[in-house]
């Protein structure tokens, strides 16, 4: 498979079968995606925080409308004292951008290994924090709900409306 057809396969799952995810097939997952991700000097600040026990996923559930009734949810967060300052405006870091490239890697191995996805940004991060008892270095970025899509389950109709290339691209 090319990496244009996988990226063409992969769609914002939003229903879910109950099939349990295989735990070898998660690891894979989990380990590809975190291995191959490229991160901000590889300082490797990204965390991924697995949601499987009823209570995890019941506090999911609470934190966000968006779980979708998926198995299992991933909370991707950031340790503070990993991440990359920008030399000029040390306010601006690499938390979310290494956490988005991290979740991007887990999509799209997700969707090779034939598990669905979704990137939930619609929750409150502070309330995750306090949920999971995270440690007060680390700062969540997103959930994503995974496991094998419902029957039937298929993109919404908005997911192949783009943009003209002409709007997004811009050479200087």
């Amino acid at each position: 498979m090319t990496f244009a057809e996988l990226a063409d396969l992969r769609y914002s799952v939003k229903s879910y079968s109950s099939r349990p995810i295989e735990a070898d097939v998660l690891k894979q997952v989990l380990e590809t995606a975190v291995n191959k991700a490229p991160t901000a000097r590889n300082k490797q600040a990204c965390r991924i925080y697995v949601l499987t026990s009823p209570e995890a996923m019941e506090k999911a559930n609470a934190l966000s409308r968006c779980i979708y009734g998926a198995p299992a949810c991933l909370l991707f967060t950031y340790n503070k004292d990993e991440i990359f300052h920008y030399p000029d405006e040390p306010e601006h870091h690499s938390g979310d951008e290494d956490c988005s490239i991290t979740a991007t890697y887990v999509m799209l191995a997700a969707a090779e290994a034939g598990l669905g996805t979704c990137w939930v940004n619609f929750f409150t991060p502070a309330r995750a924090k306090e949920a999971y008892a995270l440690p007060e270095n680390e700062e969540p970025v997103l959930l994503m709900p995974i496991g094998y899509a419902a029957d039937g389950c298929e993109p919404l109709p908005n997911h192949t409306a783009k943009r003209p290339v002409d709007e997004v691209i811009h050479y200087l």
